[in-house]
């Protein structure tokens, strides 16, 4: 009888363990697929306020680049530059914001197109090779995502929150508008900024470090 047991104990063990074993990309969210969704989706591993739900994505200007920004502002100051950018879509500003715990903000339908790096006068190959964003990556072209927080010190890094947000959120970006890698940028790889830091730039050569 404890033989019995022992091998129905042993059986269900087992079973158990099989459970558990289920293969690592049956429990990964489908981003692609999720990328491709209406209305306001649930991201796993992103903390989403949606100010503006997603619309049919055919239907959604023609994005073809992600510009990274970084705003002088200090912490919780993404929320606020949201909500303006919501009630004003084509103010001086971008789609996405985010925050220094993570949070990121959907401020923008994604048929309008705010007003941020219209100039794209970098020609000069100092990061990238300009001749493919010279008066081509600029706001009627490209996503902007904005990330807050480097007040007082605009040489500050994001946050690691922020980091990992942005790990998932560039890949839906990417995904939803079928935009390359190679199409990441950074503000100060295409347009003239600020002298004392290289706005966006650690977080750009992190997308593209990502991969796919």
């Amino acid at each position: 009888m404890n033989l019995r047991f022992a091998a129905v104990a042993l059986v269900g063990a087992f079973t158990f363990s099989l459970a558990f074993a289920v293969p690592a990309s049956a429990q990964t969210p489908d981003l692609a697929a999720i990328a491709r969704a209406s209305g306001t989706p649930d991201i796993p591993g992103l903390k989403m306020v949606w100010l503006a739900p997603w619309g049919d994505p055919a239907k959604a200007h023609p994005w073809r680049n992600i510009i990274v920004h970084q705003t002088e502002g200090p912490s919780g100051s993404a929320r606020g530059g949201a909500q303006e950018q919501n009630k004003n879509p084509t103010r001086r500003g971008v789609m996405v914001w985010v925050e220094t715990d993570g949070t990121v903000y959907w401020a923008v339908a994604e048929n309008l197109v705010p007003t941020h790096t219209d100039g794209a006068d970098r020609n000069d190959n100092k990061y990238i090779d300009n001749s493919k964003t010279y008066r081509q990556v600029n706001k009627d072209t490209s996503i902007g995502v904005e990330f807050a927080g480097n007040y007082p010190d605009v040489t500050r890094g994001a946050t690691e929150a922020q980091v990992a947000a942005w790990r998932i959120l560039v890949k839906v970006l990417r995904a939803r508008y079928g935009i390359p890698l190679e199409r990441v940028y950074a503000h100060n790889w295409i347009d003239f900024k600020d002298a004392r830091y290289c706005e966006g730039c650690a977080l750009a050569k992190l997308a593209r470090e990502w991969g796919e």
